[in-house]
């Protein structure tokens, strides 16, 4: 009976593990998705309405869901808040803070790094090209997250259930 007990529960680990990381893959494209949805908005803030960057990225964050929303509320809050913070300051705070919580990877993370370094110091119509270039950078590491979500999701659902099983079996 505790045996059958183990067994059972090493086969629910093991499926929710492989579940939780098929969930990341699909979370990815998601959450690329609402970043480029941000680096949009903040082009029309900036480029026409001609809002100061602290505000814009507040704005930006109302129309997000978590943990980007996070990010662009935090990076204002630092912004507005700091008197002497450049923007290269708080955007780098705010994603080492945030970026964790998110399923996206070093790719992504650098395109919003180099981002940080140019906005904020140069006249509007160059940051709005800046924000094009990120969008685009952004749009072409959605497309490889859709393929990998595609490629892999069904894997770990599938590894994981098998691992456990193994594991079961080595048990027996």
């Amino acid at each position: 009976m505790v045996k059958l007990l183990g067994a059972i529960l090493i086969l629910f680990a093991g499926t929710m593990i492989g579940f939780q990381q098929a969930a990341r893959f699909a979370e990815r494209p998601r959450q690329l998705r609402q970043l480029a949805h941000a680096l949009q908005r903040l082009e029309t803030e900036i480029g026409y309405g001609y809002t100061p960057l602290d505000e814009a990225l507040r704005r930006a964050s109302h129309a997000l869901a978590e943990p980007a929303a996070a990010l662009f509320a935090d990076a204002a809050a630092r912004l507005s808040n700091g008197g002497e913070t450049t923007f290269r300051e708080a955007w780098e705070a705010a994603l080492a803070e945030h970026w964790p919580r998110t399923s996206m990877k070093r790719g992504e993370h650098e395109v919003m790094l180099q981002l940080g370094t140019l906005l904020g110091i140069s006249d509007r119509e160059d940051q709005m090209k800046h924000l094009r270039l990120a969008l685009l950078q952004l749009q072409s590491e959605e497309e490889a997250a859709r393929e990998d979500q595609v490629r892999y999701e069904k894997m770990c659902k599938s590894l994981g259930i098998l691992a456990a099983a193994l594991i079961v079996i080595l048990m027996v």
